[in-house]
C-alpha cells in the first residue's frame, strides 16, 4: 500500500473509534512505571512467573504480533522497551463496562505507530519476556502516518534531519544523543555555580554586532525604525556586567553567525562564554580543563572516550604549546625568524601552503599556516596558545611576547572546541583595534564588525582584570557522544527546503 493508501485506512479507523465511542485522541492517561525501570526492577523474574502488582504503562506499539486470542505488542516509551501480552479473555473481562468486544477492536483498530495506554500485572512469558499482562487497555493517540520499514529505518540522512520526530522514534541511539546533551549542558551550569558563577541573559538583538568576526544576520524593528543584529557572540555584554561589578557571569545559549553549513558549522549554534574578573588565560586554561573533564566523568563515566574510532584521552593536564611552536614542528617554519613579509611569503610558499598571496601580515600569514598544515593533527586535548594580535582584537597584548596577545584555543580530534583570551582591558587600545576593524567592514570585509561606542564607554568605566573563555557547545556534544556531524548533535538543524536537498547535503 502506498501512504496515502495506509493514512486513507487509519483515517477510517479513527471514524469506526468515534462511531464505537471512543476519543482516538486522548486528553490524559496516569502511568505509574516506565519500561526500563520496570525491566530494571524485575530482571530477576523467572519465566513463566507473573507478579501480581497492578502498573499503568504507555508509550508507542513499535511492533504487533497477533494469533487469535493471543497479541503481542512492543510498547517504546522515553526510557526503553515493555511487550504488552494481550489475552482475549482477560481483556474482556477486563474491560467488560468499557467495551463488549475490546479484544477484537485492539486487533483491528490499532497499527504500529498508534500511542496506547495499558494497565495489568507483571508477568515473563514462556520464551522470557518480561511482559505487561494486559487487563485494561485504551487507545491513546491515533497514528496516520506509518513508521519507516523496521528492517531498513530511517536511512536517509536528509530526511533523518528534517523529520527528527520520525528519527526520535526509530533510532533509540539519537534519543540517547540529545539525552546526554540536555545532561552535558545542565552539567557545565552546575559546575560553575558551585564555583560561584552567575548566569545572565544578554540580548539576541543587538544594534552593533560585536565580539567575533563573523557575518551576522540582519532584522528590522518596524517601531523603531531601525536595523538589527543577531548577535554572533554575547561577549560584550557579559564584559559589561563586569565592569558593573559581577565578578564572575556566564551565558550559555544560542548564536547566530551568517555563515556556510558544513559537519562542523550550523548558522545557529550554542556556546558557553564565561567571564571571570581578576583572572587571565591561564586561569580558564585550568576552567577549561575542570569542566569538560567534569561533564565526561559524569555522563560517560570516562575520561578516555572513543570519537570516530579514535581513543582520545581526556586526562588533564593536557598539553599547552605556542601556535610559533606548532607551525615549526608541522612545517619546519621558524616565524619568528622572518624579517619582511616577503620573505614570509616566500618561505611559506615552498612549505606548501596555498592562497596566502594576499595575506597583510606576517601573524595573518602564521595563522594561515596553522590552519592549513597543524589544525587537523591536534587530535589529543591540545591548547594552542599565544595568537598573533591581527586575529586576536579583544585580547590583551601578551606580557612577554611582541605582536602576541595572550589567548588560547583548545584542539581536540582536530577542531577548535574552546577559545579564551586575557581580556583586552584597556579602552584607548580597545578603541584602535575596533576601528581597525571598523575600517576593514568598509572596504567589503562581511566579517568584519564597526564600533561599539556603549561598549568602549564601558571599558572607561574600568574593566578589572578578566579571563574570557567561549567552549563551542554542539562540538563538544559532538565529541562526547561520538557524532560525526554537528547536525547529529542538533535536534532541528537548518536545512534548504525540500525541494532543494542534494546529495552533498545527504552524505554530511
Amino acid at each position: 500500500m502506498s501512504e496515502e493508501d495506509i493514512r486513507a485506512a487509519r483515517l477510517e479507523k479513527v471514524e469506526q473509534l468515534r462511531q464505537l465511542g471512543m476519543n482516538p485522541y486522548a486528553y490524559h492517561w496516569e502511568s505509574t512505571h516506565q519500561a526500563a525501570p520496570l525491566q530494571e526492577k524485575f530482571a530477576e523474574l523467572a519465566n513463566g512467573e507473573e507478579v501480581d502488582i497492578e502498573v499503568a504503562v504507555a508509550g508507542r506499539i513499535m511492533a504487533r504480533r497477533v494469533f487469535g486470542k493471543l497479541a503481542f505488542f512492543t510498547l517504546q516509551d522515553e526510557t526503553g522497551n515493555i511487550q504488552l501480552y494481550l489475552e482475549k479473555n482477560r481483556i474482556q473481562e477486563g474491560m467488560a463496562d468499557i467495551d463488549s468486544d475490546a479484544f477484537n477492536h485492539l486487533k483491528q483498530l490499532t497499527d504500529v505507530g498508534d500511542i496506547i495506554g495499558a494497565k495489568g500485572t507483571i508477568k515473563r512469558t514462556e520464551k522470557g519476556e518480561l511482559s505487561v499482562f494486559v487487563k485494561q487497555y485504551a487507545i491513546l493517540t491515533k497514528s496516520l502516518l506509518p513508521l519507516p520499514d523496521k528492517w531498513h529505518g530511517l536511512t536517509d540522512v536528509a530526511k533523518r534531519y528534517r523529520q527528527r520526530y520520525v528519527d526520535l522514534i526509530v533510532n533509540p541511539e539519537v534519543r540517547e544523543t540529545f539525552r546526554r546533551r540536555a545532561q552535558i549542558t545542565a552539567g557545565i551550569r552546575r559546575y560553575l555555580e558551585e564555583r560561584g558563577f552567575l548566569e545572565i541573559e544578554t540580548p539576541v538583538l543587538q544594534a552593533e554586532a560585536g565580539g567575533a568576526d563573523a557575518r551576522p544576520f540582519i532584522t528590522y524593528h518596524n517601531t523603531l525604525e531601525m536595523e538589527l543584529y543577531l548577535r554572533i557572540a554575547t561577549e560584550l555584554h557579559l564584559k559589561r556586567l563586569i565592569v558593573g561589578g559581577f565578578e564572575k557571569v556566564f551565558e550559555l545559549g544560542r548564536i547566530f553567525r551568517n555563515e556556510g553549513i558544513s559537519t562542523r558549522h550550523n548558522p545557529e549554534f550554542t556556546t558557553i562564554e564565561v567571564y571571570q574578573a581578576y583572572a587571565d588565560y591561564n586561569d580558564m586554561m585550568a576552567l577549561t580543563e575542570g569542566i569538560i573533564t567534569t561533564v565526561a566523568k559524569e555522563v560517560l563515566g570516562t575520561l578516555e572516550i572513543t570519537y570516530q574510532g579514535q581513543i582520545i584521552d581526556l586526562t588533564p593536564p593536557w598539553r599547552r604549546i605556542t601556535m610559533h611552536d606548532l607551525v615549526k614542528e608541522y612545517t619546519g617554519l621558524d616565524f619568528n625568524s622572518f624579517q619582511t613579509l616577503e620573505e614570509a611569503k616566500a618561505a611559506g610558499k615552498n612549505a606548501g601552503l596555498e592562497a596566502i598571496e594576499d595575506c597583510p601580515s606576517i601573524g595573518k600569514l602564521l595563522n594561515e599556516a596553522f590552519e592549513q598544515k597543524v589544525e587537523a593533527n591536534l587530535i589529543q586535548p591540545t591548547f594552542v596558545i599565544d595568537y598573533p594580535v591581527e586575529i586576536s582584537p579583544l585580547a590583551k597584548p601578551h606580557r612577554s611576547k611582541p605582536n602576541l596577545v595572550e589567548r588560547f584555543e583548545l584542539f581536540i580530534v582536530g577542531r577548535e572546541t574552546a577559545n579564551s583570551f586575557s581580556e583586552l582591558t584597556d579602552p584607548i587600545e580597545q578603541r584602535q583595534r575596533l576601528e581597525e576593524q571598523a575600517a576593514r567592514k568598509a572596504a567589503g570585509d562581511l566579517e568584519a564588525q564597526g564600533v561599539d561606542e556603549d561598549f568602549l564607554t564601558a571599558l572607561e568605566y574600568g574593566l578589572p582584570p578578566t579571563g574570557g573563555l567561549g567552549i563551542g557547545i554542539d562540538r563538544l556534544i559532538m565529541l562526547l557522544t561520538d557524532s560525526p556531524s554537528i547536525r547529529d548533535a542538533i535536534a532541528f538543524p537548518l536545512l534548504k527546503p525540500e525541494k532543494s536537498d542534494s546529495s552533498s547535503e545527504s552524505a554530511t
